[in-house]
């Protein structure tokens, strides 16, 4: 059970009783007569022939709120999006899957290039950025949940609690950030943001004193978990990075957007677990390694259009008290595994401290090589005005893609 405590400077929504799952979701059913609710699922194909897209397909059957499921579907052939067809046709509920790498949505990416707004990396954070706008294409849903499609421990439950923040009518929230305990296997999981985030913000707030997006950051509980709710309004401003930094490049938008009392954090499992990436340690284009390099880059940035003056000395500093503070935290997740009954690795702990500490150097110094660099994608304000058609396009691409390629009825059936 968690606490009631309210830290930093958002609501902090607890799981203080257990609330059976038919009370939620009974609530929600009558929030969508007025507020429509949707669900987005960012998704490679390889996630379709593991234990955890099955598991989740199943139990989102049997959500009853839900006017669409949109699947942005990445690296998939012609073969595999008819299989994908065929094995998301178990949901009872409209659902639209978009074919990342069909030639339609390529044809609109392309388009897209030539006027300079087409996502320049392929990875989630492109998956999300179209399946955003096609929520605004489709306008069939008003609040919109997104999570991820590798969740081994996955119940329904956790799409319900994170939605209802901005599904129920009574609540301000724009935004909903999901939290959790990252510990599965009888192990303390979570690495990235127990040892990198948390440390570096601290250290951040020393060197360069209390700051209000510093206190922001630090306000939330699992600043990189995967899934988060907003309503539907917050997609036409918001500009994501396309990298590791896309969790913490929608924070930092939603606090430029928005007031801090529109945004709130939920916790939404006892228990949860998903795939893991390798720390990497030779080789810091992949796994964890490539991850605190990008969202080092996403913090420094935005720091940076807040006026902090980064040098390298600055950044030797930061790299200086991170090492230190997260050492610290070292020590305090060994004890707080101990008197769980926990496992804790102290030698690959304090290697992945001493990997993130060279790779925010690494990061510190490629933002002053490249000052220029505008990893973001843009807003779809913006690109609705370049290409005003687009949303048009997009929506037709996705139903002419079902209508060729799906098996007999199974295109009236989603109707």
């Amino acid at each position: 059970m968690g606490d009631f405590y309210q830290n930093g400077i958002i609501t902090t929504l607890h799981n203080l009783s257990r609330r059976p799952l038919d009370e939620l979701e009974d609530e929600l059913v009558r929030f969508s007569s007025t507020r429509s609710l949707g669900l987005l699922l960012p998704s490679l194909f390889s996630e379709l022939e593991g234990d955890a897209l099955l598991r989740i397909v199943e139990h989102l059957a049997k959500a009853p709120y839900l006017a669409e499921i949109v699947v942005g579907l990445d690296r998939a052939d012609e073969r595999q999006y008819r299989q994908a067809l065929e094995f998301f046709s178990r949901l009872p509920q409209r659902h639209r899957i978009l074919w990342n790498d069909g030639p339609r949505l390529r044809a609109i990416d392309q388009r897209l290039e030539q006027e300079g707004l087409a996502p320049m990396e392929a990875g989630k954070g492109r998956n999300v950025w179209y399946c955003l706008g096609y929520v605004l294409a489709s306008g069939r849903a008003e609040s919109v949940a997104l999570h991820d499609c590798d969740i081994l421990t996955y119940d329904r439950s956790l799409l319900a609690r994170l939605i209802y923040p901005v599904a129920n009518p009574a609540f301000n929230y724009e935004f909903c950030k999901g939290y959790y305990a990252r510990v599965a296997d009888g192990e303390i999981n979570g690495r990235v943001s127990r040892l990198l985030v948390t440390p570096l913000l601290r250290a951040l707030k020393k060197v360069f004193g209390s700051m209000d997006y510093l206190e922001y950051l630090d306000s939330y509980r699992y600043p990189l978990a995967g899934e988060f709710s907003f309503r539907r309004d917050v997609i036409n401003d918001i500009r994501i990075p396309s990298d590791w930094g896309l969790e913490i490049g929608v924070l930092s938008e939603m606090k430029r957007n928005y007031a801090t009392n529109r945004l709130c954090q939920v916790d939404i499992a006892d228990v949860y677990d998903h795939k893991h990436q390798d720390l990497s340690l030779s080789d810091e284009q992949r796994g964890l390694s490539k991850m605190s390099v990008d969202i080092s880059k996403a913090i420094f940035r935005k720091l940076a259009t807040n006026g902090v003056v980064f040098s390298t000395e600055t950044f030797r500093s930061i790299k200086a008290t991170y090492f230190r503070i997260a050492l610290d935290f070292v020590e305090t997740y060994r004890n707080d595994a101990l008197i769980n009954g926990l496992d804790l690795d102290v030698h690959r702990e304090e290697q992945a401290v001493e990997l993130f500490a060279q790779n925010i150097m690494k990061a510190g110094e490629h933002f002053l090589e490249h000052p220029m660099e505008t990893p973001f994608m843009p807003c779809w304000n913006r690109v609705i005005s370049a290409v005003p058609d687009v949303l048009q396009q997009l929506r037709d691409a996705v139903e002419e893609d079902t209508r060729e390629f799906s098996a007999d009825g199974l295109w009236r059936m989603a109707l």
